[in-house]
C-alpha cells in the first residue's frame, strides 16, 4: 500500500512537470521556474530538493520580473494540493523568500492562497488531524507576517517619499513605536501556536521547526530592543503611551516564561535549534512595578488630562508657536511660580530606575544569531537561502537543512473562500 502511494505522488509531479513544460511562456507563467517549484514542493516526505528550491531564491533575487510568475505558479499548486506535505513545502519555499529580503516581495500583503481550513486528504495515517492543524498554524503565521511586511513597506515607502520632496521627516511618535512592538507580540504569539504535537518523526516536519526556532528568536529579540528603546523615553511620554509600554511589558514576561516552556517541549521532541540557544532571559517583575510607578508619578498632569489624539499639520504648527509666545509663569488657584524660580520636575533616578540591560538579548559573545537570524546551525552545513553559499551542491542531502527566512485579516468567520483567494491572487499580481 505505501509502495502504491509513493508511485502515485511521483506519477502526480512528473505530470504536473510534463504540463509545465508544455505551457506557454507568458508574463503569467515560466515554464523553467514552474518546474522548479514543482520540484521544490514534490510529494517527498523524506527531504526537500534544496537545489530547486534555490533555484527560485536566485531567480527572485536576480529579477523582480520574476514575482508574478512565482505567484502564480506556487498559489496554483498550493490551492490544488491536499496534501499536508505539499502545502508544508510550500509554505517553507514562501517563507524562504521572506528571506531574500527583496523589497518587492513585502509588497505581496496576504498569501495569495487559503490554507486557513487546510485539511490533508490522501494520508491514512492517525496522525492527520496534526500534520493539518500544524499547515494551518504554520500558514496563519506566515499570512500574518506577510501583512506585516506589507505595512512596514507603506511606512519605509512614505518616508523614501517624504526625502524626495525634500520634505522634513519627524522622529516616529512613541505610540507608532508601541504598534509595532505589538504587531511582533501578536506574530510571537502565532509561532508558539505551531507545535508539532505527536507528528516529530517527520524529518520534515522537525526541518520546519528548526526554522520556527530561529525566527522566535529573532522576534523575541527585537522585542526586547524595542522594549529597551520605548522604557528609555518613558518618562516624557503621555499617560496612554505609558499605559501602552506598560501592557507591552507585562505581555512580553508572560511571553517569556511560554517561550521557557516551548523550548523545552522542542528540546524533548528533537528540535536541534531549541538545544543550541541559551536560556531565554526573562523580564524581571522589579522592571513592571517600576513602569508602574512611574505611570503613578512621573507622567505629568498636562499629560494625564490629555487624551492621545491625531493633529494635523496645522494644528500642530499653531500649538508650536503657541508654546513660544506664551509666558512661562505657571499660574493655579493656590499658587504663581515665576520665570526666576521656575525649575523643571526633579525626579529621583534611583527611584524610577529600570534596568534596560536584561532587556537587550545577545545570543552569543558576537550576537550572531540576531544579527543573522537564519544563520546555519552549527551540526549542520551552510543555508542556502538567497544570499547563503550560491555555489552548494547538494551534497548533504537530507541531514541539511532549509531555513527560510496575520494583521491577521478574518473574512467570514477567519477564512475566505476559494473565489476571494482567487481575487487575492489577481490584485496582488496586477501591483507587478
Amino acid at each position: 500500500m505505501k509502495l502504491l502511494k509513493k508511485a502515485s505522488a511521483v506519477l502526480k509531479d512528473k505530470n504536473s512537470i510534463l504540463q509545465a513544460h508544455l505551457s506557454r511562456k507568458t508574463s503569467y507563467r515560466n515554464p523553467d521556474l514552474e518546474t522548479a517549484i514543482i520540484k521544490a514542493t514534490s510529494h517527498d516526505e523524506r527531504k526537500i530538493d534544496y537545489k530547486n528550491a534555490q533555484r527560485v531564491f536566485n531567480w527572485v533575487r536576480n529579477s523582480p520580473t520574476f514575482i508574478k510568475p512565482l505567484i502564480w505558479s506556487l498559489s496554483t499548486r498550493m490551492e490544488k494540493t491536499r496534501s499536508w506535505v505539499v502545502a508544508l513545502k510550500g509554505l517553507m519555499l514562501m517563507h524562504g523568500i521572506f528571506c531574500c529580503k527583496i523589497p518587492i516581495v513585502k509588497k505581496i500583503g496576504r498569501l495569495p492562497f487559503d490554507f486557513s481550513n487546510f485539511h490533508d486528504c490522501h494520508s491514512k495515517s492517525n496522525r492527520v488531524w496534526s500534520l493539518s492543524a500544524f499547515v494551518r498554524a504554520y500558514f496563519a503565521f506566515l499570512d500574518q507576517k506577510s501583512a506585516f511586511e506589507c505595512i512596514q513597506y507603506s511606512e519605509e515607502d512614505h518616508v523614501v517619499m517624504m526625502k524626495k520632496q525634500h520634505r522634513p521627516i519627524r522622529e516616529a511618535p512613541m505610540v507608532q513605536v508601541l504598534e509595532e512592538l505589538q504587531r511582533s507580540q501578536q506574530l510571537l504569539d502565532m509561532l508558539i501556536q505551531i507545535r508539532p504535537d505527536g507528528i516529530n518523526t517527520y524529518t520534515l516536519i522537525l526541518e520546519a521547526m528548526d526554522c520556527i526556532i530561529v525566527e522566535i528568536f529573532d522576534v523575541y529579540s527585537r522585542i526586547c530592543s524595542g522594549i529597551a528603546g520605548v522604557l528609555v523615553g518613558v518618562l516624557g511620554a503621555s499617560l496612554l503611551e505609558a499605559k501602552m509600554a506598560l501592557r507591552i511589558l507585562q505581555k512580553a514576561a508572560s511571553q517569556g516564561e511560554e517561550l521557557s516552556s516551548y523550548f523545552e517541549f522542542c528540546k524533548d521532541i528533537g528540535v536541534l535549534n531549541a538545544s543550541e540557544f541559551p536560556k531565554v532571559e526573562q523580564i524581571p517583575e522589579e522592571d513592571i512595578r517600576d513602569l508602574e510607578k512611574i505611570i503613578m508619578n512621573g507622567v505629568s498632569e498636562k499629560k494625564k488630562c490629555k487624551p492621545y489624539h491625531h493633529q494635523s499639520r496645522e494644528e500642530k504648527i499653531k500649538d508650536q508657536y503657541a508654546k513660544i509666545n506664551s509666558s512661562k509663569a505657571v499660574v493655579t488657584r493656590d499658587w504663581v511660580v515665576f520665570d526666576d524660580d521656575f525649575t523643571s520636575p526633579v525626579i529621583d533616578i534611583d527611584d524610577n530606575y529600570i534596568n534596560t540591560n536584561a532587556l537587550n538579548l545577545k545570543i552569543n559573545e558576537n550576537n550572531h544569531y540576531q544579527d543573522d537570524p537564519f544563520a546555519a546551525s552549527v551540526n549542520y552545513p551552510p543555508l542556502i537561502v538567497c544570499g547563503y553559499e550560491d555555489d552548494y551542491n547538494n551534497q548533504y542531502a537530507s541531514n541539511e537543512m532549509i531555513q527560510f527566512d496575520h494583521f491577521y485579516y478574518s473574512d467570514q468567520g477567519g477564512a475566505y473562500t476559494t473565489n476571494s483567494c482567487n481575487n487575492q491572487m489577481s490584485l496582488v499580481l496586477s501591483q507587478y
